[in-house]
């Protein structure tokens, strides 16, 4: 299973990522796109990394995600700020949202790449068509095709921290498309390390893919940002944004 025990190691391994930047920039897409934001529901919402800095903005912001470990840190670092902020337990395929006229959905930090199947990323974005209101904008990142199958593809990468260690080695099927990831992580235990794996699978989608699928959804405005120089990525080789209009 994806994101169980990774769940809880999860945020001293991104320790390096600014999500705060990551907020800015999302707001600064709104700005751009001249879009009233006061409600946003974030799809794959992790340990609320995202989610939380933008409550603290007065955002009125829902968290959905399929890992309950993950919303279990994300409840707990809630608590731990004095905040409240809703989480739901949910496979974003199987969205069971009745809120509708949303401003904002948002899925940050390339979680559609782990939507494997054209007819489940497809039936995504239709139900997030019919969530937002009028003029509402769905803002989305994706791994690039590029990052995927050449920067990740049959790569290994590992690190050895004080108290994590983890190996991570990657083989990229290109006919599928897709990229087996398979995790080894010892994490210190006393004197000793435990041992815990979880293999991710992940797939690499082109920018017509996607701008064909959201046209389908009947989205008539789409934008691709590449200007994120906020993260540590090439903005042309690793990270696509992609900003829909009602």
């Amino acid at each position: 299973m994806q994101y169980k025990d990774f769940a809880f190691i999860y945020d001293n391994l991104m320790d390096n990522v600014d999500y705060d930047k990551w907020v800015d920039y999302v707001e600064e897409i709104i700005k751009k796109e001249d879009v009233q934001v006061k409600n946003i529901l974030e799809l794959a919402c992790g340990t609320g990394n995202l989610t939380i800095p933008f409550a603290k903005k007065n955002y009125d912001i829902l968290g959905i995600d399929i890992s309950e470990d993950m919303l279990s840190v994300a409840r707990e670092k809630c608590i731990d700020e004095g905040i409240e902020v809703v989480f739901l337990n949910q496979d974003m395929t199987e969205l069971d949202f009745e809120v509708y006229n949303l401003d904002c959905v948002l899925c940050a930090c390339d979680g559609f790449n782990y939507i494997l199947e054209d007819e489940d990323i497809q039936s995504i974005f239709d139900n997030v068509y019919g969530l937002l209101k009028k003029k509402g904008v769905f803002i989305f990142d994706i791994s690039s095709y590029n990052k995927l199958s050449n920067i990740l593809g049959n790569n290994t990468f590992g690190e050895n921290r004080e108290d994590i260690t983890y190996i991570w080695e990657n083989y990229f099927d290109d006919e599928s498309n897709m990229v087996e990831m398979d995790l080894a992580f010892f994490t210190r235990n006393g004197e000793y390390y435990q041992k815990f794996e979880e293999t991710h699978y992940q797939r690499a989608y082109k920018n017509d893919e996607i701008i064909n699928m959201l046209q389908n959804t009947g989205f008539d405005y789409i934008k691709v940002y590449r200007d994120f120089t906020f993260l540590d990525a090439d903005e042309e080789t690793e990270r696509v944004f992609f900003v829909c209009k009602k």
